[in-house]
């Protein structure tokens, strides 16, 4: 749940935004998958969604559903294959469709593992073309993608090296699965994914993690959850470094940077963002000063309150930029 997005809202502080979110691999399982319902909304009208999904079907079917709830921002899902170019590729269409992938599944490893052959391994593969995000906003006259969340089974790499021009153009944070096996043959890894992101000055924010166990064991661990298989990490900009890219440091984007952050649950970034822009920013320019906006936030901790506010080091810094 977001601590400052709320009180933000509420006192005017992100009219002025314009939120552009886009989902590779946007297929709808569950309402987890649904950006509304996650938070986005809270920046509607001012808001973008953008989803892919190779399936066509899949893609219609979400279509029809946001205009049967009269959204008031704006969603489309398209029916393509994002890459890292645009060519033809080979897409391995498996038992279950949440593993659908660009690489074709490891059969002879996934046996070896409980519960993943019966949904991962081959169906069929077709024929498909490719595009690429950098492409697909060219053509879409889209300058900036702020939140980019990839789940492609595999193929997270590719995806992310067709986009290395709109991710340069301003994108303040990702979420992207990533696997540390090989569950499809000759797929990227985590490490080759980290390594891409570093390079383009992401940082490692958290990583949730999903394990398995061998199939033909009758035993498991009471300590270890098994193999380590795959997970989502989360990656941000780091605009307070002060070696950080200027074109990327506006106010405008650091304030982008920190709602991000407080929807994907780590408000503690949110509040170094803010009281960031409060020191540097807010004695010249109102609009950045967010002094009040942070200790109503921190006021909605009854701990914190039994405490003191006046105690905390970044009350105390930002104090003489609170209106009370």
């Amino acid at each position: 749940m977001s601590v400052f997005l709320p009180i933000l809202k509420r006192n005017g502080r992100l009219d002025h935004i314009q939120m552009t979110v886009c989902n590779v691999g946007s297929r709808k399982l569950s309402s987890q998958d649904d950006y509304a319902s996650q938070g986005w909304q809270i920046f509607a009208p001012n808001l973008s969604i953008y989803g892919f999904d190779a399936d066509g079907n899949t893609c219609d079917e979400a279509n029809a559903e946001l205009e049967t709830r009269g959204i008031n921002w704006k969603e489309i899902h398209f029916p393509l294959a994002i890459g890292k170019a645009i060519e033809q590729r080979t897409l391995y269409i498996t038992k279950d469709p949440m593993c659908i992938s660009l690489y074709p599944p490891n059969e002879a490893y996934l046996e070896r593992l409980a519960g993943l052959s019966e949904v991962a391994n081959l169906d069929f593969s077709i024929k498909i073309d490719t595009t690429t995000l950098d492409q697909f906003c060219q053509d879409e006259e889209i300058n900036e993608i702020d939140f980019l969340q990839i789940d492609v089974q595999g193929a997270d790499l590719d995806v992310l090296e067709g986009a290395n021009k709109i991710l340069n153009s301003g994108t303040l944070a990702i979420q992207v699965e990533v696997i540390f096996s090989h569950l499809y043959k000759n797929q990227p890894l985590f490490a080759d994914v980290d390594t891409f992101l570093r390079k383009n000055d992401f940082t490692l924010f958290d990583l949730t993690r999903a394990y398995g166990l061998r199939a033909r064991s009758p035993i498991r661990s009471t300590v270890r959850a098994g193999q380590l298989l795959w997970g989502d990490a989360y990656y941000f900009r780091d605009l307070i470094r002060e070696d950080m890219d200027g074109h990327l440091k506006s106010p405008d984007r650091m304030l982008k940077l920190a709602c991000i952050a407080d929807i994907l649950n780590f408000p503690d970034y949110t509040l170094e963002i803010l009281e960031y822009l409060t020191l540097q920013y807010g004695s010249k320019d109102s609009n950045y000063n967010f002094a009040d906006n942070i200790i109503e936030g921190l006021a909605q901790f009854p701990d914190l309150v039994a405490q003191g506010l006046d105690s905390l080091a970044v009350v105390a810094k930002i104090q003489e930029y609170a209106s009370s």
